[in-house]
This record gives C-alpha cells, sequence and structure tokens, in this order.
C-alpha cells in the first residue's frame, strides 16, 4: 500500500448506536492510525427517520430505504479515487428485502471491496442465500471473524476458500488490569462483579443471569451483576422499555433486585473499558448459536476477563483450550454454577483471565488493521478494472481467440451525426443514413459499458448518440422521429410505438448509469417527458421496451409516482394479452411469433422483481421457457425465429433469416430469469444463446470478426449475411457485456453450479 492510500468504509458509523456502527468507527481510526499514513473515509448508512450528527469523516450518508442512495454513493465513491473499499455487511442494516439496496451500490462500484461479513446464516432463506453469495461475488475478498465463518461461506454460499480471511474482532490494547483498583474508581470496591454490556434486547439472554443470581448469591453473597447499556433503538421505537421494565420485575419476584444494576445508557469508550476492567466474570448469555461475530465479547476477552458464555459460534472460536466457560443455551443453573465456582476460586480465576490476555493481544485494533491492510493489498493486486474483455471467460463452444470485445466496427459506423443505420459489407451505408433506433441502441450500450467500468466509448460518441436522440424528440406530437437521411433531414413526423419504447430503454440506462451527471440529468428529463405518450400504445413491444426503461428511471427516481403508474400498467397489459392468447402448454403474448420476442418475457421479470409481483415474475419465466422450446435445434443449439414469415398457432417458425436482435434478446431474458430464480440452467440457455453469435448455429458460422468486433447481420438459408449494419455491432456488444458480467459474477461458485470454465 503507498503513501497516499484511501480507504473508505461502508457501514453504520457512530454516533449510531450499534456494534457495527462502532466496529466501523474503530476499524476506520485503527487504520488512519496505522504506521503508514491511510487516509480514512466513511459512508454511513442512516435508519429510517433518524438523524446522527456524523463526524466529519462520513462524506456520505445512505438513507436506508432509498434505493437511489446507494447507486449515488457508487458514483461518490468512484469518482473519489479511493484505492479499496471496506464493506461491513449485515443483513439489517441495509434497506429492501434483506438489505437487497447494497447491491445497486456493489453493481456500479469500480474499486476492489473487502467485506466484513458481521452475520453469516447456517440456514438463510433463498433470498438471503442470494444477497450474501452476491455481495461475495462482487467482493475481491471477504472477511470473517472466525473459523466458522470460512466454513459457512464456503460450503453454504460457494464462496471460494483462497479469497477469504479471518481476522478477529479488533480490541483496544489496555495493560493487563487490577480489577479492584477499578472498582475503587467505580464505587464498588470490595464486591465481586458480574458484567454484561451492549445493546438490550431479548435474544441476549439476561433473564437466564437473573435466574442465576440467587444461586450464586448463595456462594458470594456481596456479588453484583451489572447490565450495562442501552435498550437497542429498534427495540426502543417499537416496544419503549418494556423489555428492560420486565427484567426489572423479574428481579423483584426473585428477590435478586438488590443484587442486579440496570445502567440504561450508551456509553463512550474510556467508560465503557472502565466498567470491563472492574468485572471479575464477564457473561454473554445469548440465546441463538448462529451469532457470528460479537463485539462485546471480544472486548472483553481480549482485556482479560474471566468469560463464561453460551456457546454461540463465536464464543466457541474464542474460549476453546480453558480460555474461557461454555455453558448450555438457557441453562440458568449451569450458567449460576459456573459464575459462582469463579467467583469463589481466585487462582483459578486468575489464570483464565491471562490466558485470555494473553490470546487476545493478537486483537489489538493495531494489529487487526494491519492483517486488513494485507487483505485490501491483496484485493488491489488481484483486481481487474470490469473491461467487458476480461468479463468474457465462460463459455460453452466459443472459440477463445473470438471472446474478446473490440469497438473498431462500431467506430467506422459512426460519424458526427450518430451512427449509420446499414452497411455494405463493412462499409458505412450513407444512403439509408440514420435512425433513432439504432443510436438509441448505441445510447444503451454506452450506459452497459458504463457501468461496467468500460472506457472504450469516447465521450464525444456517446454524446453524438445523446445528441441525435434529443434531435429526435419532437415536441409537438411528444414522440420520438425514426429514420433521418444522410443530409440529416427527418423522414416522418413521428416514428413507430416500438422505436419509441426503445428510446425510453435507452434513456433510462443513461440516466441510471452514465458518467456524466449533466447527461444523467438530460436522460431524466426527457424521459419524464416522453414517456406519456405511452399510454395511448398498443404495441407489445413497445410496452416491453418502455418497462426495460422504466426499470432503470424508476431506481434513479423513486418518488415518480407517474412512472410507477405506468410500470404497473404496462405490466397489466401484457399479463392481460398472456392470460387471452395462452393455450394448454403454449405460453406466451400474440397469435405468432415476431422479432425479439424474448424482451417480452424479460419485461415482465425484472418489472415483477422491482415491484415484488411475483405473478409478473411467474409469467415472465413461463412464456420464457415456452418460447426456448421454439428456440432450439434438433442438437440443441440456440435458432433464433427467422425472419422470412413468422409463424401461427400449430405452424413451426421459419428457420432463416436469423438475426442477432433475437439472440441478444435472449441473453438477456435467460439472465433476468436466473437473477429471479437463481436456477443455473437459465445461466445455461444464456451461454447457449451467446454462442449462436460464434459459431454454435445452423451453419456452424461464426459472425462476428474477431479483430473488428463486427457482426454479420445473420443467417440466410444458404449463406450468412455479409453485411455488418449497427444493429448487428450493437446487439453482439451488447450481448458481450451481459454475458461476460453474468459469468463473472458466477466465477467463485462454478463448481456448484456446474458451470464449464475457458479452457
Amino acid at each position: 500500500m503507498t503513501n497516499r492510500t484511501r480507504i473508505a468504509f461502508i457501514g453504520n458509523s457512530l454516533p449510531r448506536q450499534c456494534g457495527i456502527a462502532t466496529f466501523t468507527s474503530d476499524l476506520s481510526q485503527a487504520m488512519a492510525d496505522a504506521a503508514e499514513p491511510i487516509r480514512t473515509s466513511i459512508v454511513a448508512v442512516t435508519d429510517p427517520k433518524q438523524s446522527y450528527a456524523y463526524p466529519e469523516e462520513v462524506i456520505f450518508e445512505i438513507r436506508e430505504d432509498e434505493i437511489e442512495d446507494y447507486v449515488t454513493a457508487a458514483r461518490v465513491l468512484n469518482e473519489g479515487r479511493f484505492d479499496a473499499i471496506s464493506l461491513q455487511h449485515e443483513f439489517g442494516i441495509f434497506g429492501g428485502p434483506d438489505g437487497e439496496f447494497i447491491l445497486a451500490l456493489l453493481d456500479n462500484l469500480r474499486i476492489p471491496v473487502v467485506t466484513t461479513c458481521h452475520t453469516i446464516l447456517a440456514e438463510p432463506t433463498p433470498s438471503q442465500h442470494r444477497v450474501l453469495q452476491k455481495v461475495a461475488a462482487h467482493s475481491s475478498r471477504v472477511v470473517v471473524m472466525a473459523e466458522k465463518g470460512r466454513t459457512l461461506l464456503t460450503e453454504i454460499y460457494g464462496v471460494a476458500p483462497q479469497k477469504i480471511d479471518v481476522i478477529a474482532h479488533g480490541i483496544p490494547d489496555r495493560p493487563f488490569h487490577d480489577p479492584e483498583i477499578a472498582k475503587v474508581e467505580r464505587g464498588y470496591a470490595g464486591r465481586p462483579v458480574i458484567l454484561t454490556f451492549g445493546l438490550l434486547s431479548p435474544n441476549k439472554g439476561i433473564e437466564v443471569v437473573i435466574d442465576a443470581m440467587p444461586a450464586i448469591l448463595k456462594q458470594s453473597p456481596d456479588a453484583v451483576y451489572v447490565v450495562l447499556g442501552a435498550t437497542h433503538p429498534t427495540l426502543l421505537r417499537t416496544q419503549g422499555d418494556s423489555y428492560r421494565d420486565g427484567l426489572r420485575q423479574r428481579t423483584e419476584r426473585l428477590g435478586v433486585d438488590h443484587a442486579v444494576q440496570f445502567l440504561n445508557r450508551f456509553v463512550d469508550l474510556p467508560t465503557l473499558l472502565d466498567f470491563i476492567a472492574m468485572s471479575d466474570v464477564y457473561v454473554t448469555p445469548y440465546l441463538d448459536e448462529a451469532q457470528m461475530t460479537s463485539g462485546t465479547l471480544a472486548y472483553s476477552f481480549g482485556m482479560g476477563s474471566a468469560v463464561v458464555s453460551t456457546p454461540y459460534w463465536h464464543a466457541c472460536d474464542l474460549l476453546a483450550d480453558g480460555r474461557g466457560i461454555l455453558v448450555p443455551f438457557g441453562d440458568a443453573a449451569a450458567t449460576g454454577e459456573a459464575i459462582a465456582s469463579l467467583l469463589g476460586d481466585d487462582v483459578a480465576r486468575t489464570a483464565m483471565r491471562k490466558h485470555a490476555y494473553d490470546a487476545g493481544r493478537s486483537m489489538i485494533w493495531s494489529h487487526v488493521a494491519t492483517l486488513y491492510l494485507d487483505s485490501m493489498a491483496k484485493a488491489r493486486a488481484a483486481y481487474r478494472p470490469k473491461l467487458v474483455s476480461d468479463l468474457i471467460s465462460l463459455r460453452i463452444k466459443r472459440p477463445p481467440q473470438q471472446t474478446a470485445l473490440k469497438l473498431g466496427h462500431l467506430h467506422t459506423m459512426c460519424d458526427d451525426t450518430g451512427i449509420f443505420q446499414h452497411a455494405v459489407f463493412s462499409v458505412p451505408d450513407r444512403s439509408h443514413g440514420y435512425c433513432v433506433d439504432d443510436n438509441a441502441r448505441a445510447l444503451l450500450l454506452s450506459s452497459l459499458l458504463s457501468a461496467v467500468g468500460e472506457t472504450g466509448i469516447a465521450d464525444r460518441m456517446t454524446a453524438s448518440f445523446a445528441s441525435f436522440v434529443e434531435h429526435a424528440f419532437n415536441p409537438d406530437t411528444g414522440r420520438f422521429r425514426n429514420f433521418m437521411s444522410f443530409d440529416r433531414r427527418w423522414l416522418e413526423d413521428e416514428g413507430s410505438e416500438d422505436s419509441h419504447g426503445r428510446t425510453l430503454w435507452a434513456l433510462g440506462a443513461c440516466t441510471l448509469s452514465d458518467t456524466d451527471a449533466p447527461r444523467r440529468r438530460w436522460a431524466s428529463a426527457l424521459f419524464a417527458r416522453a414517456m406519456t405518450a405511452t399510454l395511448d400504445f398498443r404495441s407489445p413491444r413497445a410496452w416491453a421496451f418502455t418497462l426495460l426503461g422504466l426499470n432503470d428511471y424508476c431506481t434513479a427516481n423513486p418518488q415518480d409516482a407517474h412512472a410507477r403508474m405506468l410500470r404497473v400498467r404496462h405490466a397489466e397489459n401484457l399479463m392481460d394479452l398472456e392470460r387471452r392468447v395462452s393455450k394448454g402448454e403454449r405460453r406466451w403474448f400474440e397469435e405468432g411469433l415476431s422479432y425479439e420476442n424474448a424482451r417480452l418475457s424479460q419485461a415482465l421479470i425484472i418489472t415483477g422483481e422491482a415491484t415484488k409481483v411475483s405473478a409478473f415474475v411467474e409469467t415472465g419465466v413461463a412464456t420464457l421457457q415456452w418460447l426456448m422450446t421454439q428456440q432450439t435445434g434438433e442438437a440443441g443449439q440456440f435458432r433464433a425465429v427467422g425472419t422470412e414469415g413468422f409463424f401461427e398457432i400449430g405452424q413451426a417458425p421459419k428457420l432463416f433469416d436469423q438475426q442477432p436482435v433475437e439472440a441478444t434478446a435472449t441473453v438477456s431474458a435467460c439472465l433476468a430469469a436466473y437473477e429471479a430464480t437463481s436456477d443455473k440452467t437459465w445461466i445455461e440457455a444464456a451461454n447457449k444463446a451467446f454462442d449462436w453469435f460464434t459459431g454454435s448455429n445452423d451453419h456452424g458460422i461464426s459472425l462476428v470478426d474477431p479483430e473488428t468486433g463486427s457482426c454479420r447481420d445473420g443467417l440466410h438459408a444458404d449463406r450468412p449475411n455479409e453485411n455488418r449494419g449497427a444493429e448487428s455491432v450493437l446487439c453482439y456488444l451488447i450481448s458481450c457485456i451481459e454475458i461476460g458480467r453474468a459469468n463473472q459474477m458466477l466465477r467463485p461458485v462454478l463448481p456448484r453450479i456446474g458451470v464449464r470454465q475457458l479452457s
């Protein structure tokens, strides 16, 4: 790491009252205090309806339930030129189901990430499994605080063991202490002190120790049990202090209220350390085994406390080999016996304290910070920018020399107006001029490249695509024109419904992902002006394209109620078509098939995922499954629906002309189906559709020129179409990005899902 290293932390931050906030702030400070100069900053997550006076180290605040804040945070971090990111992950601190909003940040981040997993579940729900697996896939390194965490990540979540580091929870560096001295300062002189600290909530098991107090007091009549810590803020907001009141009443019923003290406050670090220093026995009576991390246990253990704990995962790691005593969950008798035995045996208690203190020397924050810096150095060394040529790493039959993304032909097809529609062989055909369809596709490609950190398209070119789209909008009709001659004359006042929908799709992508902030605002404003026209549309593909654009637009503008209404309306339009047309096993939206068929299914799937309407997802997946039966050849190869004539019910699809737009639509839809279902067969189907470009097709001919990145316009019955127009090259490049990115995300779990690696 250089002397100009800049590290950003993502997580909760003090003064928010929670363990992860304390951890984030402590680790950030430890790195800032490291021998080599480290500049640290924090992106803090704020819980709903709360506000905090964050310190100056907090450079951005994410409102937990506002997904646009996560996207903005990624931009802030990317533009801040940080060397590495330390992400604190726990399901409950991020917005969305099981904290999935953090994925929006990670999707847009172009910096190596080291993720610390504070919670790892042995029996996750499908949603929890998906979220943590994706977080790990986005991370260059993953840190756990116990060996159990490494085991769970490897066996349950499929994380490659070589990318996991085990680093203990950090602790302050304090000398071995004499509890009697600290007791005098706190007013507990001469009394045996039992301590539990942390935010108070029912899962902490405080009642178990209270129930054990009568037995403890028989052995040590002057003992006092100190429960230090404020009620957990979430519990306080929803239930008030009823749990603490119930604990007080329990002490009164048992007649031990004189020996139990509740100190209801969130203490600063020096005060906390003073309380730990005066304790004779520290107790963590948690009720759940699945506790991967306990900062309270780490602090007390590392400072040399004699610890009695239930056998949750973190405790089993720390307290092995006589460094503490483990008692069964919820067992007041065993808890009382263990505490009483330690209070009654000074020699055994002191020996246990020294054993723990010696073991804790490796946990002091300065050492932990060094280990994290080592992990970040590994992450930086292994990290490669998400260039598309790096992402295309998995295949079925794709030739290796044809996997690198090239933009030469794309550049050839463009001038300062935009991108030409057609080419004669590889030469741009000026006679057919330009169209908004292809310039919208080009703007979409630029946005996708931005999302994965690729900089191959010059900003000047992206600006020309955007300018074409801006000029195409006709304010008199509220519609986009489509065709323009080479001499820059519009050939119509408005284009088709499909071209309007496709342009909205590109504008939505630009709104969310373009690297230029003013252009993002332009795209958002134009989308808002142009989307209302779709209310009167009747084309299913126009609805689908608009839905694809609305997916990104609504992510960036979740407050736009009109857009949300449009999204539901167009999705319901597709659902109504499917209900009226489908018969038996034939699940589709129309009597026949047309072009870009898979976009209809894709639009429903991603809309259902975004709006949490399961019926949309189910219909999208079911229709895509039927469509795939029509797009698969006898040898199992992808076979695009031919454009020689679209078929009706009971008739086989036309074999030719097959065009790239069908393969690209299918790749996108299959990847959307995988995102929604986690079914690996959709990844295989997406790869198979992509392989159509590189030779796994009915003619066994590659359509791609690996040197220029051009793509032939399709397959005739007897030969390939040698022309290489805009639609073809754009479709190929879009699929390169999508299939490459998906396969990169799956790389850590390849052995578990059976995807084959490039030889």
